[in-house]
């Protein structure tokens, strides 16, 4: 289980988000407190693996807890759960090592969405004994990085979308199946069904183009 601190002042919020987490497999609510004196005092003597973190508290802003964690040498992850939406302070939190970003008010399909991205990218980075690739820290760091719409439908790899999507990301600008299957090592038809499925979630841009043939075919490139 993902050992999880709700760090929230206002405690309605708190006491609804230790029932978000614990509603997602794989994570356990390991308590909720209300400012961050008190957040850091629950680190010290517990073990958790991951804060939810409200910026706005009482005592100290979401900032100055990222740093007294690193400052403490807590090895924790930190989710931002914040109102604060400004591009300076998402910046910092990124600058602060802050793995995710929810901005207030949300679902709790958004939530969960968070959540479970955060558990494939932890999962990814276990540790092996060995070193690791190139490829499976991309693979990591897109599972923060990229939603793919929930769980897959029968006959597709989670793996095997990490890759697609890392080729993706990798692109400078739209590209075909082919190309994408190239990058990524895999059979064209294989591409464009994991290209197709991105499209139809959303998650991909699908646009019309021609071929050096002059025979049309489409660009993919992931949105945002």
């Amino acid at each position: 289980m993902i050992e999880t601190l709700i760090v929230e002042d206002d405690p309605r919020l708190a006491e609804a988000h230790v029932l978000y987490t614990d509603r997602v497999p794989g994570f356990h609510a390991a308590g909720s407190v209300h400012s961050g004196r008190e957040a850091m005092e629950f680190l010290r003597r517990e073990r958790v693996d991951l804060v939810l973190l409200d910026f706005y508290l009482p005592d100290m802003g979401g900032l100055e807890v990222c740093r007294a964690l690193r400052a403490a040498g807590l090895d924790v992850d930190v989710i931002a759960v914040t109102s604060a939406a400004d591009t300076q302070t998402v910046r910092a939190a990124v600058a602060h090592g802050v793995v995710q970003y929810l901005i207030k008010p949300f679902t709790f399909a958004s939530f969960r969405d968070k959540l479970e991205r955060y558990a494939e990218y932890r999962d990814r980075l276990a540790p092996t004994g060995g070193e690791t690739a190139q490829h499976e820290v991309d693979r990591a760091f897109s599972a923060l990085r990229t939603s793919t719409g929930g769980p897959l439908p029968k006959g597709f790899s989670p793996d095997t979308l990490a890759i697609v999507v890392g080729a993706l990301e990798s692109a400078s600008g739209p590209r075909s199946a082919s190309e994408i299957a190239a990058a990524a090592g895999m059979a064209r038809v294989t591409a464009r069904r994991y290209l197709e499925l991105l499209a139809d979630r959303g998650t991909v841009e699908r646009q019309p183009r021609y071929g050096g043939t002059g025979r049309p075919e489409h660009g993919y490139r992931l949105r945002g």
